[in-house]
């Protein structure tokens, strides 16, 4: 299995144990797996690592003011908001996911739905991360 489709799989696993956790996430893909629409929450999960792989570095760019003085905790408002715009795009395939009432209501229970999903999202994609085996770069692979 590729690099790319290992992504995805960590990224619907860490997915299903946040809406499985967090409360006010509800995506009823996750809660009825393996039974039902099982390929939205793949999709999702190719949209997340989509927006993680693109915009994620841009946001982290632009806030690094933001997150020296806060010795790095802006980077999960910087999650959360990423899970936010993932609930936008989300809603905007009929895909399901949601925060509390996002979309459409922006809410401070959305935010702190995101919050708390972007930190269970984050310890499972890392542990999951850490039973891979290492990959070895490119440079490796040229030496004799």
């Amino acid at each position: 299995m590729g690099p790319l489709a290992v992504r995805i799989v960590i990224n619907a696993a860490a997915l299903w144990v946040a809406v499985r956790i967090v409360p006010n996430v509800t995506f009823p893909a996750a809660q009825t797996f393996p039974a039902g629409d099982w390929w939205k929450l793949l999709v999702v999960a190719l949209i997340f690592g989509l927006i993680n792989a693109y915009l994620k570095p841009i946001a982290k760019l632009l806030s690094l003011p933001a997150r020296i003085l806060t010795l790095g905790l802006f980077g999960l408002v910087i999650n959360a908001v990423l899970l936010l715009l993932l609930a936008l795009v989300s809603d905007a395939f009929s895909l399901g996911f949601k925060l509390a009432a996002f979309p459409p209501h922006l809410s401070l229970e959305a935010f702190v739905a995101a919050l708390l999903c972007s930190i269970v999202i984050s310890i499972v994609s890392m542990v999951l991360a850490h039973f891979l085996p290492d990959r070895t770069s490119w440079r490796s692979r040229l030496r004799l």
